[in-house]
């Protein structure tokens, strides 16, 4: 790897269909065998183009979610003064009837919210556009708000389609747009952040957690920064800017001092060299490899590349995800199969790459929760951790049987079904040849499902299964084969 360039391409007679496989794994969800060599013909430069140019792909077939803007909304005027009247009044009946009315609204909006999981994670599966959602989840997680404390469905599908509009866009259109976010302000408290009684929530956040990153401010930072944020909140679905709650007064933030609002207040972030660094070092752990502590070796020198991309095109996103995606060390061996699958990658990444069928994605939805990453519901202000922490005894125990149903159709708890019950055939993966040949049908399979080359051990293993099949290699034994590398440590790798 080249000292001075980090980042260099690799050559592209050295770009093939593993190589596209990898890159659709990691800029995407996966592909089956069709959508990668689609992918490797277009060849490195055109691959890349392909993923991070997105917009020119039409995308007008995908599901659009049904959405009421209204169910939780603010009391009119003739709301507040029966409510008003009520309580002068001691009237039990009617304070009931009020209470019972919105509750009613409460359980709409969850069961809105419900369809909107699944909504999302149905486009995730069916888009063209796959790095889009890849992005959008990232930044879903990286400036986190969740329903648990938003309480509005409607508010957390708008903040879902500020992520997606700039998901490749400019990290500093989505810094400056988060602290004018109805959902974010709600889920940091900003409509209680006023002149004279600062909420330092949204302040701290947005210095430790979305933009600086820890020990790169002082206290006297934040409590500055929530001066400066005060009077940004919301009413009903929209923001507003309500000036008789700013402070307006002169404030001091990472040693820029003046009349400063919240736009200012993310201009200063923006200009800290920590801040492109900060964005860098969440672009390489999504897309490229987790580590704990501070980057070392080239994860160090390729992060302060990217860093320096940032900083050079003002924060747009796309030439750092080009140069990224085509780099020698993207496609390196250190890389390829070295990620922890995230429940998303890996249920969607089992429909992609399969194609089985979709199956219930009521279950799936709900299964993905399980796992620890239900949609729209990150469990802080500081998103899901990733990397190891999706695995433990619980979570392996869901990912082996979403896989299973993803394959079979079946259940965990649904016994005496044979093979003849299921509608799904993986040989339609394999060519006629390679479903002559045990030895094909295995190194096929193996490479359509398994990020890198298994151990020559599990290899032997899965040859063995396929061998002792009474038949050859039928679908029942392809259907079996399939199920046991799903089973496989490799399988939940990317």
């Amino acid at each position: 790897m080249s000292e001075t360039n980090p980042l260099r391409p690799i050559p592209p007679d050295r770009f093939d269909e593993r190589c596209a496989r990898h890159l659709l794994l990691r800029a995407g969800f996966g592909g089956d065998p069709g959508q990668v060599a689609y992918l490797a013909s277009l060849g490195l430069q055109g691959a890349v183009d392909y993923l991070v140019d997105y917009q020119k792909v039409d995308d007008s077939d995908l599901p659009r979610a049904r959405i009421d803007p209204d169910i939780i909304s603010p009391p009119d005027r003739e709301e507040r003064m029966m409510f008003a009247r009520a309580r002068q009044e001691r009237d039990e009946a009617a304070l009931a009837e009020i209470m019972r009315k919105r509750n009613e609204r409460e359980a709409r909006d969850r069961a809105q919210f419900g369809a909107l999981s699944q909504w999302w994670l149905a486009r995730m599966i069916q888009t063209p556009r796959p790095l889009e959602e890849k992005l959008t989840l990232l930044w879903h997680s990286h400036f986190a708000s969740n329903f648990r404390i938003v309480q509005d469905s409607y508010l957390l599908y708008r903040q879902n389609e500020f992520f997606r509009e700039n998901a490749s866009g400019s990290f500093a259109a989505l810094a400056y747009g988060i602290v004018r976010d109805p959902a974010m302000i709600a889920f940091l408290d900003n409509n209680t952040n006023r002149a004279g009684r600062p909420n330092e929530n949204l302040a701290r956040e947005l210095m430790e957690l979305f933009t600086l990153g820890e020990g790169n401010y002082t206290e006297g930072d934040i409590r500055e920064g929530a001066r400066a944020l005060t009077g940004n909140m919301y009413e009903d679905n929209d923001f507003v800017f309500r000036p008789r709650a700013h402070d307006a007064g002169e404030k001091t933030i990472l040693r820029r001092t003046g009349r400063l609002d919240g736009e200012a207040f993310v201009r200063i972030l923006l200009g800290q060299p920590e801040c492109a660094r900060f964005v860098a070092t969440k672009l390489y752990k999504h897309f490229v490899a987790d580590f704990t502590g501070q980057p070392q070796g080239t994860a160090k020198a390729m992060i302060e590349r990217m860093a320096g991309m940032l900083r050079g095109n003002d924060y747009a996103m796309s030439p750092v995800l080009k140069a990224l995606f085509k780099s020698d060390h993207f496609h390196s061996r250190e890389v390829i199969g070295a990620k922890i699958r995230s429940p998303a990658e890996l249920v969607v990444g089992t429909i992609r790459s399969l194609r089985t069928p979709v199956r219930d994605i009521a279950l799936l939805s709900q299964a993905m929760g399980m796992m620890g990453q239900a949609l729209f519901n990150p469990p802080s202000v500081a998103g899901w951790d990733g990397g190891r922490s999706w695995i433990n005894t619980s979570t392996l125990f869901v990912r082996q049987n979403v896989c299973n149903y993803l394959i079979t159709g079946k259940l965990p708890f649904e016994d005496g079904w044979t093979a003849d019950d299921i509608a799904y055939d993986p040989g339609a993966l394999l060519e006629e040849r390679e479903r002559q040949s045990p030895t094909q049908a295995v190194e096929r399979l193996m490479t359509i499902m398994l990020a890198a080359a298994p151990s020559q051990e599990r290899r032997a293993l899965f040859m063995k299964f396929l061998e002792e099949r009474p038949r050859g290699v039928t679908r029942d034994a392809l259907i079996g084969l399939a199920l046991l590398i799903s089973a496989s440590p490799e399988y939940q790798m990317c």
